[in-house]
């Protein structure tokens, strides 16, 4: 705890997003279309909504935790009076930067699936039965029907 404050926000910020994103991957696993967990359909949308909304707000978190962190970094970096130890923005920064994009990307998506469900019911496809065995390219050459079977259809075909 003797830490300064921005970093002890930052950390506070950077536990908040991973409990967040954690929330959110559970809420995402039950609202899924493919569990059995999470009742029905417009339940499962609701609570893939919400999972959308834990993956926004983990993604903000942990932003602005690492925007917080490089602003104090290059503030640091570039004030000429500052006489301690000077670091610059590292990998790790940049990863964070893309994590919560990502986080924030996958939100989004989350959250647009429940419009889905909402507008319209699934519509099934209807079963029309075989197409017929002969090919279109094999129709266009044999205009005059024959009773002969085609050629690569005889028995020494599969053997």
């Amino acid at each position: 705890l003797s830490l300064t404050g921005y970093i002890q926000a930052c950390r506070g910020l950077m536990i908040s997003a991973v409990c967040l994103g954690f929330l959110g991957a559970v809420f995402g696993l039950v609202g899924m279309k493919c569990t059995k967990v999470g009742g029905s359909d417009q339940t499962k949308a609701k609570i893939a909504c919400l999972a959308g909304l834990n993956f926004i707000l983990s993604g903000l978190c942990s932003m602005t935790s690492c925007s917080l962190y490089a602003n104090r970094i290059t503030s640091e970096f570039f004030d000429p009076s500052f006489v301690a130890q000077k670091y610059e923005l590292g990998a790790a920064l940049f990863i964070g930067w893309a994590g919560a994009s990502l986080c924030i990307i996958g939100g989004i998506i989350f959250c647009f699936s429940i419009a889905e469900n909402s507008n319209s019911a699934r519509r099934g496809y209807a079963y029309n039965g075989a197409t017929s065995v002969m090919s279109s390219r094999t129709k266009v050459h044999n205009s005059v029907p024959d009773k002969t079977p085609p050629k690569h259809f005889d028995k020494n075909a599969y053997v």
